[in-house]
């Protein structure tokens, strides 16, 4: 063999050894990158956990935390509001009422004809309206006069099948979605605004008195007979059809639950106790904090970065607004600190609230072999093409870990409340039957999470108690809901009645 030859044969060696050698450094590499990433999912499934022991001090902390809400204004980070609703529907109210839904850019209008017990929603229409942007920022008299001038052309559509008895007034339930200091069933003062309004002159004034002179500046003669948010809504159309309803929840954008207390079990409550004994408390339980709530330090630094830092707590940890942005955050560890979508941050990954919830849902419902659906959101979404299956279940596997802890979180707030007016647990000799109201998209849309919230509150009631408790999905609380409470709390009620 010639030198040449030789040389030949000791580079190609060399480069071979080289390639073999970068091969090795490349999978060497990968795999460290790979047990990295398996670390931070490890690691973030171990602070999301939620054992049902866990779970019992969650529920026990609210229970608490409700009695000393209900104590004094201000004795919890649960606001326990005194709603003023003390009628909630029978069934038996009869006549046509209107409701007006404000709780974000646009409004709905909705009208019912309730025929008693036999007839029940004999008809409904509704119409809904966008605000113009430059109403959301402008006076409380522009915002209510073009609110009333819609509600005043609602009214003259009112046709066959409505029917005003003679000489009566139209009465009108009010949601209104936004933070109010009730001062009875009929008025309320604005605390502050959210959603992107930002009308100061309203800030401090009764929201049914600026409605009723803008109707009068319209020449629409209808009475406001209930001011309400949508979770109180929710609770009236729950019962209007099922008297056994004594607790509802809000699991969409965000998250909120309302129940009938007895009356004589809220020591701050100064009046007159209500003839039926009992009160809805509009709870706010968005803003619910305890230590033993599973915080991991995605959750405190989608927090403190925040429009209401160290507010609503819970609502971060369990509602559609924040468990897309939880899962964002946790992928953008993934690939900053393992490299875990290439060598580079996908740009768009940056960006907080990109991922949205829906999008969440879709990945975790994904049920394709090779997760087409993962693949399709996280090259849409975040610019992110050509993953591996391997990468693609472990993005399930984080939808699945923020979707089951907010699912069991809300579970156990559900038993809290239970705890708190005696359901959950069964009395020799009582048949007892209690219904919880559900609402929202998130309990809507997203089967995962409503199914993971369910089985876990049976799982906390036991076997025997689980029996007793039934979740029933009540539809356009917000809307239907204020009708009904208008129907409720008529200024005609003991007319009807004698």
């Amino acid at each position: 063999m010639g030198k040449v030859a030789v040389g030949a044969a000791v580079v190609c060696a060399a480069t071979a050894c080289a390639v073999a050698a970068l091969i090795v450094r490349h999978r060497m590499r990968n795999s460290g990158r790979w047990a990295r990433a398996m670390a931070i999912l490890k690691e973030f499934e171990e602070k999301c956990a939620t054992p049902i022991s866990k779970l019992r001090q969650v529920a026990d902390a609210m229970t608490v935390e409700m009695h000393a809400g209900l104590a004094s204004e201000g004795g919890s980070k649960l606001k326990m509001l005194i709603s003023y609703v003390d009628n909630l529907p029978t069934g038996d109210e009869k006549g046509l009422f209107y409701a007006l839904d404000l709780g974000g850019t646009n409004f709905r209008v909705l009208r019912v004809q309730l025929g008693g017990r036999e007839g029940r929603v004999v008809k409904q229409e509704f119409t809904e309206v966008s605000i113009p942007p430059h109403l959301m920022t402008g006076t409380a008299d522009a915002l209510f006069d073009y609110i009333a001038a819609e509600l005043a052309k609602f009214v003259a559509t009112e046709g066959e099948g409505f029917n005003l008895s003679v000489g009566r007034q139209r009465e009108l339930g009010f949601t209104f979605s936004f933070p109010v200091r009730q001062t009875s069933i009929s008025s309320g003062t604005l605390i502050k605004w959210t959603k992107g309004f930002s009308i100061e002159d309203a800030v401090g004034e009764d929201v049914v008195s600026e409605l009723t002179k803008a109707m009068e500046r319209q020449g629409l003669d209808m009475r406001v007979s209930a001011l309400v948010n949508d979770t109180i809504g929710t609770l009236a159309g729950g019962r209007y059809y099922d008297n056994d309803v004594l607790v509802a929840v809000i699991l969409g954008t965000g998250t909120n639950a309302a129940y009938v207390e007895r009356a004589h079990a809220i020591p701050k409550w100064h009046g007159l106790l209500p003839r039926s004994g009992e009160m809805v408390i509009n709870m706010e339980w968005g803003n619910f904090r305890s230590s033993h709530l599973p915080m991991t330090e995605y959750d405190q630094a989608l927090d403190s970065e925040s429009l209401n830092p160290g507010e609503q707590l819970f609502e971060k940890m369990l509602s559609g607004m924040y468990l897309g942005e939880i899962v964002r955050r946790v992928l953008y560890r993934m690939a900053e600190e393992a490299a875990f979508f290439g060598d580079t941050v996908p740009p768009k990954l940056q960006v907080p609230f990109v991922l949205r919830t829906p999008e969440v849902s879709a990945m975790h419902h994904d049920s394709s072999p090779d997760l087409k659906v993962v693949a399709t959101k996280l090259k849409d979404i975040l610019g992110i093409s050509s993953t591996s299956l391997k990468i693609r279940k472990v993005v399930v596997e984080v939808c699945n870990v923020v979707c089951t802890r907010g699912a069991r979180l809300a579970a156990a707030g559900v038993y809290g409340i239970l705890k708190k007016i005696g359901r959950d647990i069964v009395r020799d000799g009582e048949k007892q039957r209690t219904v919880v109201a559900m609402d929202g998209g998130l309990y809507e849309h997203y089967s995962e999470y409503s199914s993971c919230m369910e089985s876990t509150l049976r799982e906390l009631l036991g076997e025997e108690v689980a029996k007793t408790i039934a979740i029933e999905h009540a539809n356009d609380g917000s809307g239907i809901g204020a009708a009904l409470l208008a129907a409720s709390h008529s200024q005609y009620l003991e007319l009807d009645e004698s």
